[in-house]
């Protein structure tokens, strides 16, 4: 891996928006649910850039691909998270509608970017 050159990729960039925004609407969410629904949220959000930046780091396809399929799995838990804190009116429909954009678009991007790795010698 040269230096930190994940920080130049959009994927990256884009989750690490997204993740900064979970830590933004979460901090207003019940004081009850600061092991729970805030945790839970968080970790998934933390998740995909993380595994973003591991599986970048990696020389290996098959491993590169495994970081990259867990990020997609960690986004996917979090949109049930961030539907679920909507529903729960921890989210405003501003902010449900704010962070599902962000999800799509990194999700869109995590796809292209699994499909190019795979497509790639």
């Amino acid at each position: 891996m040269e230096g930190a050159g994940y920080k130049k990729l959009s994927l990256f960039q884009k989750a690490d928006e997204l993740t900064f925004l979970v830590y933004k609407h979460t901090g207003n969410f019940p004081r009850e649910e600061v092991f729970g629904l805030t945790s839970q949220m968080r970790r998934a959000a933390v998740s995909v850039p993380a595994n973003i930046v591991e599986g970048y780091s990696r020389n290996n396809k098959r491993e590169r691909l495994q970081f990259y399929y867990i990020a997609k799995g960690s986004l996917a838990e979090l949109e049930y998270y961030i539907d679920l804190a909507h529903r729960l009116k921890y989210l405003s429909n501003e902010k449900h509608k704010e962070l599902n954009l962000k999800r799509s678009e990194t999700g869109k991007l995590l796809n292209g970017f699994i499909n190019y790795h795979i497509q790639k010698n």
